[in-house]
């Protein structure tokens, strides 16, 4: 049976930060928010090491596996292969405005091709029993009316999708950059409660600009669920406190996640640095922080890196910022 999921809080799928190692030390910080891979394409898992792009520790449920593609075929597939990994949610990348995913046709610019998205959508919905998400824009550049949008919708809703994941913003596919891609576009938080009125009985998670614990919070009066982006990885003590306000958890201590993800470290095949990377925020906005971040960026083994955690967790190092 398909298990339903709280999607109220979650952290957005992010290259090059939502690894296994952010994503065990975001749980640590909560035991309900539903955390996001990077995206994986089709071909990495079919015509790669689909071990090394996909294995998680257990400690991540939930936890939903982005796929980037457009072949029907090649989605269920991995579909079926990222459900035998356990996964609680296949979700497809119809987001990514970068111009090599737009090279490999998929991504945002297929909002320009709906009835293929929805051939995508039913083919992993008839193969897997977990849930099938979209992750997609209000638009793209030359798609960015509201009728564009409603007809993209209603076809992944009737191809079976559980749920959609809105990005707040157009995609402008030629002449910005992903990241300009998540700046310049003006945020239309309106558009995206007005397709929820649209599709009332599709859960609808919003996306886009969530800085801080109340502005995600806020959201929840219009759709079912805030997904938080950046905000999430360069300060993950957010996540302690959207546990404690939305899901009515415990809030974990900076020291106990330290120990904790130290520990962590010791067992997990990685290197030293990559290990590190995910704790850098730990301290964001406290005094210390960058004394802390120098520490780990200095850390060159497993016991460095303990120490430096040990050292800040415990309070027993003098903190200058």
């Amino acid at each position: 049976m398909k298990r339903a999921l709280d999607r109220r809080i979650s952290v957005a799928p992010m290259m090059d930060r939502t690894d296994r190692h952010a994503r065990y030390l975001h749980r640590l910080l909560t035991r309900s928010t539903l955390l996001y891979t990077e995206m994986v394409t089709t071909g990495a898992i079919l015509h790669g090491d689909a071990a090394r792009h996909l294995r998680f520790d257990a400690a991540e449920h939930p936890v939903a596996l982005q796929l980037g593609g457009s072949d029907p075929g090649q989605l269920a597939e991995c579909a079926r292969i990222g459900a035998e990994f356990g996964y609680d949610e296949i979700n497809l990348n119809i987001g990514c405005p970068s111009d090599r995913v737009s090279a490999g046709r998929f991504g945002a610019c297929l909002m320009a091709e709906p009835a293929l998205v929805a051939r995508g959508v039913a083919a992993m919905r008839a193969t897997v029993e977990i849930p099938v998400t979209v992750k997609c824009r209000i638009g793209i550049d030359g798609r960015e009316s509201f009728e564009h949008l409603t007809e993209f919708v209603c076809g992944v809703v009737d191809a079976g999708a559980d749920a959609l994941i809105v990005h707040a913003r157009i995609a402008v596919l030629g002449g910005l950059s992903p990241k300009e891609n998540r700046t310049i576009p003006p945020l239309r938080y309106d558009v995206v409660y007005r397709l929820k009125d649209a599709f009332p009985d599709l859960p609808m998670v919003i996306n886009g600009g969530f800085a801080n614990v109340d502005a995600a919070m806020a959201q929840l009066a219009r759709v079912d669920g805030a997904m938080i982006g950046r905000a999430a990885y360069d300060n993950p003590m957010l996540l302690t406190e959207l546990e404690s306000r939305v899901f009515g958890g415990a809030r974990a201590s900076r020291e106990a996640v330290l120990a904790a993800y130290a520990a962590y470290a010791e067992r997990a095949d990685a290197p030293v640095r990559t290990l590190a990377r995910p704790l850098m925020g730990v301290y964001a906005g406290m005094p210390g922080a960058r004394a802390f971040r120098r520490a780990l960026g200095n850390a060159a083994s497993i016991d460095d890196l303990r120490l430096a955690a040990h050292l800040f967790g415990d309070r027993t190092l003098v903190l200058a910022a």
